[in-house]
């Protein structure tokens, strides 16, 4: 089994319930990084979908900012962590509404995260979803997202044992070492 795992797709494409079947699936214990802020009650619903789909023995950690600190904190040789998702982790970065920590920018954050998921004991099973495949979007924050995910999950990838890309709820092998 790949000690690092990216798993990216589109909208509803079964990334989130792929990584969850992979975690339950593992014998291990299972640490959950959310990486979404709520703020609105649509948003809500697909939270509460998500909550309602994990086994309650998972153990929560919201964590919409410094994602490389929660992953040094509870990686282990004998856990699962499963971190749902990056894009949601760069929006909070990105977008002023989401007040971005004001002590640190998303460059030092993005690095801090690169260079330490190498390192990390256990078992980490990253989502992401992969905003490229469409037109380049109009409004300057929204192609800075795309091109800033796209980096993202690119740098990601390279570091990761296995990369699967999700469509119709079926998994892609992109890359296995």
């Amino acid at each position: 089994m790949s000690r690092t795992q990216l798993i990216l797709g589109g909208a509803r494409s079964g990334k989130s319930q792929y990584a969850e079947q992979l975690a339950q699936s593992s014998g291990l214990e299972v640490v959950y990084i959310a990486t979404a802020q709520v703020y609105d009650a649509e948003f809500a619903d697909r939270v509460h979908h998500h909550q309602q789909r994990r086994p309650v023995h998972w153990h929560l950690v919201e964590e919409a900012f410094f994602l490389a600190d929660a992953l040094k904190t509870y990686a282990a040789d004998d856990r699962f962590l499963l971190v749902d998702c990056l894009t949601l982790y760069l929006a909070q970065w990105l977008c002023p509404d989401c007040n971005p920590p004001q002590n640190k920018t998303w460059a030092d954050e993005r690095d801090a995260l690169l260079d330490c998921l190498p390192h990390l004991p256990g078992r980490i099973v990253l989502v992401s979803n992969e905003v490229g495949l469409g037109i380049v979007p109009l409004g300057e924050i929204n192609r800075l997202f795309q091109d800033e995910a796209g980096r993202l999950n690119q740098a990601v990838a390279r570091l990761c044992d296995d990369v699967s890309f999700m469509v119709a709820g079926l998994p892609l092998s992109l890359k296995q070492v």
